[in-house]
């Protein structure tokens, strides 16, 4: 089996369950060493470390840790180097996601949406950016399609995202020309685990031009695309969303 991505590390941000754990796999199975960072996620994450880890031994590493204190950001990326010896990619996907309707919005709110969809991966990156540089890597930030038109009673997360995509650009220029900075915007690929009725679902699909929901691999064989054969782009966002955001 062909492994683009032999001997390269990847750090991977909320890479337990759903989305993340879906990069995780893809990258894994291309030929990545991988760390997999959780927060509450404790037991998925070192069940997916140990599914992998059996087809190829000291392969993934689970590292446990709550992003919003800011001195986990650094400590994080040196155990990833002390593990694995370097860093080639850093997945930012991390992301709290939930409604706060205008009149119902708290500063807690604002630093837990802001948090870990925006100053998270800009402290995570400039963390990462020195061993980055150094092997010619790739930051790679999960948005969100919403990010670029915002949904309804969601006036915290999708100025978060929206902020993701900017930081994406800022830093594709600042990093450049030795690191890459690219991102993916999801569509509809994972509800949220509930606040949603089968109803509201089949109307969010039907928004898309494919007329069918897609799903985490989705976002992980684009991820798999910008880290193995997309060298030449950066600075670029990646709606992977069934047309939704053509569809105006």
């Amino acid at each position: 089996m062909e492994q683009p991505l032999k001997d390269k590390v990847v750090l991977i941000t909320g890479g337990a369950r759903r989305v993340g754990a879906a990069i995780a796999r893809k990258l894994h199975g291309a030929g990545a060493s991988v760390v997999i960072h959780y927060h509450r996620s404790a037991a998925e994450a070192q069940a997916l470390a140990a599914e992998l880890n059996a087809s190829r031994p000291s392969s993934v590493t689970p590292l446990g840790g709550n992003l919003l204190d800011l001195a986990v950001l650094p400590a994080l990326v040196e155990a990833t180097i002390a593990r694995h010896g370097h860093l080639d990619i850093l997945v930012n996907n991390a992301s709290t996601f939930y409604p706060t309707p205008v009149g119902e919005i708290t500063e807690a709110h604002w630093n837990d949406l802001m948090g870990t969809n925006l100053k998270v991966p800009l402290f995570l990156s400039q963390a990462a950016a020195p061993h980055l540089k150094a092997r010619e890597g790739l930051i790679l930030n999960i948005a969100d399609i919403h990010g670029l038109r915002p949904l309804r009673y969601h006036t915290v997360y999708s100025p978060a995202k929206a902020g993701l995509i900017m930081l994406t650009q800022s830093l594709a220029r600042e990093l450049a020309p030795q690191v890459r900075v690219n991102a993916i915007a999801p569509g509809p690929v994972e509800f949220p685990e509930k606040g949603l009725t089968d109803a509201q679902k089949r109307t969010i699909i039907e928004k898309t031009l494919l007329k069918r929901r897609g799903s985490p691999d989705d976002i992980a064989r684009a991820a798999l695309f910008f880290a193995s054969e997309g060298t030449y782009i950066t600075g670029q966002v990646l709606a992977v969303d069934g047309g939704r955001s053509a569809n105006t």
